[in-house]
C-alpha cells in the first residue's frame, strides 16, 4: 500500500481508503461488513470513512466497534455532520449546536476520544459560514477533531471558507471530499486546481461509479441480484448503455495491462496528484482485496491517452 499527504498536512493516507456509505449498517450483514474492515486493515489500509447520517449512527457503530481491535494510532478515522438526524428544527446543518452535539455523539457511537477528520458534509446556506468554522476551530482546539475537511463544496465556498479562516486564525480546511470517476470530472474544472494552490486534498467518493466501472454491468435489464443497483432504483438510473460500452472498452485496456477494469478506473483517479485517497465501498472482503490492488500503478502517458478517447 502506498501513502499520500492529505493535502499539506502531515498526515498520511492510505491511496485506498474503505467508506461505509450504503454499506455497514445498511444492507451488507454486519459479519460481512466486519470482515471487509478487518481485511482492508491487514492489506494496508490506514484510513477509515463514515458519517453519523449512515444508517443514523449505525454505521460509526459497526466501524467503531471493528476498529477497537486495532491501536487507535494506526488508523485515521473520519466522519462527518450536517444531515438530518432528528425531527427537530437544529437537528441538521452546520449550527454551532449542531456541529458540537453531533460530534460528541459520533465520538460515543465510534467510542473513541477523536476523530481525525470531521467533515461538513454539505454546504450549510443557512448559517453563517464564520459560525461553522469557528465550532470546528473549537473542536479542533479542545482535541476531539485533528483536521477539518468538507465534502461537495464548491471552489467558492471553499475559497471563502479560507478567507474568514485566514482573517481570523481559525484552523482551515485541509481535505474535500467530491464524487469523482471516470463519468462524473467536474472537479477537474476549479476543485482541483484550487486544492493544488492552496493544500486541500481530494478524498474522492464513489471511485468506481458505484459499481459500474467493475464491469458488473452486461446491459441495464441485466442487473446482478447481489448488487447496489438491484436494491436502489436511484441507482440503477446512472446505469446507461453508453457507459457500459465504455467500461466493456475500458477492460479490453485493462487486460492489456493484466488489470481489473476496476483496478484501471482507480488508478486512472491517483493518477492525480491532488488525489489524496480514493475512498470505496465494499460489502465483500474479496472486493477490497481486488481494490487495494490499484494503489501504486502507475499508468502511460499511452494507455491515459486510450482511457481519454474512451471516455469522450
Amino acid at each position: 500500500m502506498k501513502f499520500r499527504r492529505l493535502g499539506q498536512s502531515g498526515v498520511k493516507v492510505s491511496e485506498i481508503s474503505l467508506g461505509s456509505w450504503l454499506t455497514y449498517g445498511g444492507y451488507v450483514e454486519n459479519e460481512n461488513a466486519v470482515k471487509a474492515i478487518e481485511t482492508a486493515y491487514d492489506l494496508g489500509v490506514n484510513f477509515f470513512d463514515t458519517a453519523n447520517v449512515y444508517e443514523k449512527g449505525a454505521a460509526e457503530k459497526v466501524l467503531g466497534e471493528t476498529l477497537k481491535a486495532y491501536s487507535r494510532e494506526s488508523y485515521v478515522l473520519a466522519t462527518k455532520v450536517f444531515g438530518v438526524m432528528g425531527e427537530g428544527p437544529n437537528d441538521r446543518g452546520l449550527s454551532r449546536k449542531h456541529i458540537t452535539e453531533q460530534c460528541h455523539a459520533s465520538l460515543k457511537r465510534l467510542g473513541t476520544e477523536y476523530v481525525d477528520i470531521l467533515y461538513c458534509h454539505r454546504f450549510d446556506p443557512e448559517t453563517p459560514l464564520e459560525e461553522t468554522l469557528r465550532a470546528l476551530d473549537d473542536l479542533v482546539r479542545q482535541g476531539k477533531v485533528f483536521y477539518i475537511g468538507v465534502s461537495e463544496w464548491t471552489a467558492a465556498q471553499m475559497t471563502e471558507a479560507l478567507s474568514i479562516a485566514d482573517r481570523y486564525l481559525l484552523d482551515k480546511i485541509v481535505v474535500n471530499q467530491p464524487i469523482y470517476n471516470m463519468f462524473e470530472r467536474y472537479i477537474e474544472k476549479e476543485v482541483i486546481p484550487l486544492g493544488e494552490r492552496k493544500g486541500i486534498g481530494q478524498v474522492v467518493f464513489s471511485p468506481l461509479a458505484q459499481g459500474l466501472l467493475t464491469g458488473k454491468y452486461a446491459s441495464v435489464t441485466d442487473v446482478p441480484a447481489e448488487s447496489r443497483a438491484a436494491k436502489l432504483d436511484w441507482m440503477r438510473n446512472g446505469i446507461t448503455e453508453e457507459k457500459i460500452a465504455k467500461v466493456q472498452q475500458l477492460g479490453k485496456v485493462a487486460s492489456e495491462l493484466d488489470l481489473t477494469v476496476g483496478q484501471l478506473a482507480l488508478a486512472w483517479i491517483l493518477r492525480q496528484p491532488n488525489v489524496s485517497s480514493a475512498l470505496v465501498g465494499a460489502s465483500r472482503p474479496s472486493q477490497v482485496e481486488e481494490n487495494v490492488k490499484a494503489s501504486g500503478i502507475e499508468l502511460t502517458e499511452e494507455v491515459l491517452k486510450r482511457v481519454e478517447d474512451i471516455l469522450v
